[in-house]
């Protein structure tokens, strides 16, 4: 079951959003009928060992490569992918530098 038993207590302190894309990971009935009470759309790809398949838009899905893509070039500032900083505020800082500087180099 891994991370999927946490999606639920953690999406519910956000505002709900349109769609939510997640790996295989995140394939489980119950995670998928929360969101859709929520009216956000489930963009999870099937489980191969899945007997009983959904729908899921592969468009959408391909989207998530940006947000991958993001998150890896963050974490080359080994200051971010270590989290040095003890406390959220100099991790977010930290963070916020690292994205300017990688706006402004591209």
């Amino acid at each position: 079951m891994g991370d999927v038993r946490a999606a639920g207590p953690l999406l519910q302190h956000l505002p709900p959003a349109y769609f939510l894309a997640a790996d295989t990971a995140y394939d489980s009935d119950a995670l998928r009928q929360y969101l859709t009470g929520r009216g956000t759309i489930p963009v999870i790809p099937n489980n191969p060992t899945r007997k009983r398949r959904h729908p899921f838009d592969a468009r959408a899905y391909r989207q998530r490569n940006v947000i991958e893509r993001m998150f890896c070039r963050l974490k080359d500032w080994r200051r971010i992918a270590t989290r040095y900083d003890k406390l959220a505020t100099n991790f977010q800082a930290a963070v916020h530098i690292a994205a300017i500087v990688i706006w402004w180099t591209n």
